[in-house]
């Protein structure tokens, strides 16, 4: 019989194969003996969290639009998007 076998997305990584860890990482890690904390953790072990958020950011919407109107955009420049953007604020404004 032919078996089929399940093709992973991502190989298998030993965790032994991995990087030892720093010094700052190991000051600032949790440690626990069973379920019991010993010490809490200090801070993270990875990156930030990033930029902070902004009041007014800017949303991601779907909108179906003519190839015709999005092709004129395109042919003006790359920056077709903030063009676009713009007259929709415009016309958002004569309302």
């Amino acid at each position: 019989m032919n078996a089929k076998h399940s093709v992973s997305s991502q190989p298998f990584v030993d965790p032994d194969d991995g990087p030892e860890w720093t010094d700052d990482q190991i000051a600032r890690a949790e440690f626990a003996i069973a379920d019991k904390v010993i010490r809490p953790a200090q801070g993270t072990l990875t990156r930030g969290p990033g930029r902070p958020r902004l009041d007014e950011a800017k949303q991601v919407v779907t909108l179906r639009l003519e190839p015709s109107l999005i092709e004129t955009y395109k042919s003006d420049g790359a920056d077709w998007r903030a063009r676009m953007a713009d007259a929709i604020r415009k016309a958002a404004r004569r309302a």
